[in-house]
């Protein structure tokens, strides 16, 4: 099995999507990209730690692709907000793909030209980082499948 870790907002929404694709097993919400050695949500929700909230998908490469996966990280947030998802503000809930090696960077960095190039967002610049994947630290049990276990629709947005 491969791993993917995005950061995309709040992760519950995040997830939601992700666990609907084929070839995914698993999906689990946590915590990267801080100065820390571990942390949890109540210091990650201040902003201070430097983590972003992230989900690490597990899935099956001979049933989808890394190209894939980027296809529903783009198409379920907003790439031109700077440390913001709609009303999620700071820089916990920021645009990250955390890449696992040189193709996922390389194929990362191909989606972001090719969404730019596209002009969906007009002329707004894409803000998500492509960044080094770093140590993951899972959140709370009740972070995970959060919608589905409170029988929530998604936090989706529109943009």
């Amino acid at each position: 099995m491969a791993l993917a870790t995005f950061g995309a907002g709040c992760f519950w929404g995040v997830e939601y999507f992700f666990r609907k694709v084929e070839g995914v097993i698993d999906c689990t919400c946590g915590y990267m990209g801080g100065k820390d050695c571990y942390t949890r949500y109540n210091e990650v929700k201040t902003g201070t730690t430097g983590h972003a909230e992230v989900v690490q998908v597990e899935y099956d490469a001979a049933k989808v692709s890394f190209e894939q996966l980027l296809q529903v990280f783009w198409q379920n947030h907003n790439p031109t907000t700077l440390n913001q998802q709609g009303g999620d503000i700071g820089s916990q809930y920021r645009s990250t793909i955390f890449f696992h090696d040189n193709l996922q960077k390389q194929q990362a960095e191909a989606s972001k030209l090719a969404l730019m190039k596209s002009a969906k967002w007009g002329n707004r610049q894409i803000v998500t980082e492509i960044v080094p994947c770093q140590r993951f630290h899972q959140a709370e049990a009740y972070h995970q499948d959060y919608l589905a276990k409170n029988q929530l629709p998604s936090c989706h947005i529109s943009y």
